[in-house]
């Protein structure tokens, strides 16, 4: 019974921890955010990583798009903290893209957030951005099993 209680405690603390690591994190974030907002607007992308550490990139810009301050948060864990990336400074958001020779050097899920900050930062120019509501974990695997259904009633029809 000694050992239901010891791993409940030590449930508890992760989690408390967790908690206030996750509340510590936001509180950065929305500071970095206050520090850029006020050199211009910002453009933020994001990658989340499911397995792999999760990527934000924030851009300062002004109304041409050059980018005025650049910041990178990534990793897997409530720790990780941006960074400051001096050498997109004067670079025009524009054409950060896959292409450009200073994303190139950067790892995959940086480059994936960088275009998405790109993307989403040229679809509020247009006027046509729309945030998509992201679906529960519950939403999602509810979604996954009613398309399992529907192959397998599908199979046995004899319709694949």
């Amino acid at each position: 019974m000694s050992f239901i209680y010891l791993f409940a405690g030590m449930a508890l603390a992760a989690f408390l921890c967790q908690s206030l690591f996750g509340y510590y994190q936001i509180k950065h974030f929305n500071h970095v955010y206050q520090v850029l907002r006020q050199k211009g607007r910002v453009a933020i992308g994001r990658r989340a990583g499911k397995i792999q550490a999760g990527t934000i990139v924030m851009f300062a810009i002004d109304d041409t798009g050059k980018i005025l301050d650049a910041r990178l948060m990534q990793g897997i864990s409530v720790i990780a903290r941006f960074k400051t990336l001096p050498d997109y400074i004067g670079e025009d958001l524009n054409f950060i893209d896959r292409y450009h020779p200073l994303v190139q050097k950067e790892n995959k899920l940086t480059q994936l957030a960088m275009e998405n900050a790109r993307e989403i930062y040229l679809r509020v120019e247009m006027g046509n951005y729309e945030e998509e509501p992201s679906l529960s974990p519950l939403q999602k695997l509810s979604q996954g099993l009613s398309q399992v259904t529907t192959k397998i009633e599908n199979k046995i029809k004899g319709r694949e």
